[in-house]
């Protein structure tokens, strides 16, 4: 039985479903939901034995292959989800909710809405969701997201000319932190090691494994260590390499190489 990594709609949660038929990573499908039908894009498949991981009835199941009707929904569905953005925008403003609207998706059935926005605290938003309840005569779905998800949702290019990582094959966020930065001995200005969404890159963190593992028994700049031609300062390191320039105490420059634990 296969397996599938499937993100709802387009910037919905990543769910894992059964499938029997033949499916291929960036396959449009039409989902299982919990209260009817929804549709999403494969992003990962993988092969499971049943027999070691569980019962399969605990995974919902891929209904079909998204056919040329199914895509005409969809896209009935993000049209229509565009007259709904207007509508909620103003309930919004009269209520007065410090809140801003980032997006808005209909499940693949029309029964549920799904409306995403950003928040510097927690909001209440039991009385807006009764009104658009009314308005729309379907169930409501307030999400709040972070500025990462918001990137995510309305794409872009990043510093390195490419379309951003967490649009092409992210599937969630990792802690990413300053101190990768100055392992990898990156320029610490925000300018520099920022994406588009203001945070830390995120391709900050695909290096880190390496360079902690190079950086392993390695003397740190401005260390004092013995070398083959006397005792000196650490003056700069090269990680990757391996490579410790030390500034002897007559004031030449020894080159050692340290050999990988």
């Amino acid at each position: 039985m296969k397996s599938v990594l499937v993100r709802l709609r387009e910037a919905g949660q990543l769910m894992t479903y059964q499938v029997s038929e033949d499916v291929s990573m960036g396959d449009y499908v039409i989902v299982e939901a919990d209260r009817g039908f929804d549709y999403g894009e494969i992003i990962e498949t993988n092969e499971i034995d049943f027999l070691q991981n569980g019962d399969e009835s605990s995974l919902k199941s891929i209904i079909r292959k998204a056919t040329v009707d199914d895509r005409k929904q969809i896209k009935e569905n993000k049209q229509e989800a565009k007259g709904a953005m207007k509508t909620c925008s103003q309930k919004i403003r009269e209520y007065k909710l410090p809140m801003k609207l980032v997006d808005i998706e209909y499940s693949f059935d029309k029964k549920k809405i799904v409306i995403y926005f950003t928040a510097e605290e927690r909001i209440d938003f039991r009385e807006l969701v009764k009104d658009l309840a009314k308005i729309f005569k379907i169930r409501v779905e307030m999400r709040q997201i972070g500025v990462r998800d918001e990137t995510r949702i309305f794409g872009g290019i990043g510093p390195c000319g490419q379309v951003l990582c967490c649009v092409r094959f992210l599937k969630g966020f990792e802690p990413v932190t300053m101190k990768m930065a100055k392992l990898q001995k990156l320029p610490l200005s925000a300018g520099k090691i920022s994406g588009i969404c203001g945070r830390l890159m995120c391709c900050l963190s695909y290096e880190h494994k390496a360079y902690r593992e190079y950086s392993k028994g390695l003397p740190k700049e401005g260390q004092n260590i013995d070398t083959p031609s006397g005792k000196g300062k650490v003056a700069s390191v090269n990680i990757l390499k391996r490579i410790v320039y030390v500034k002897l105490e007559d004031g030449r420059i020894e080159k050692v190489f340290f050999e990988k634990r």
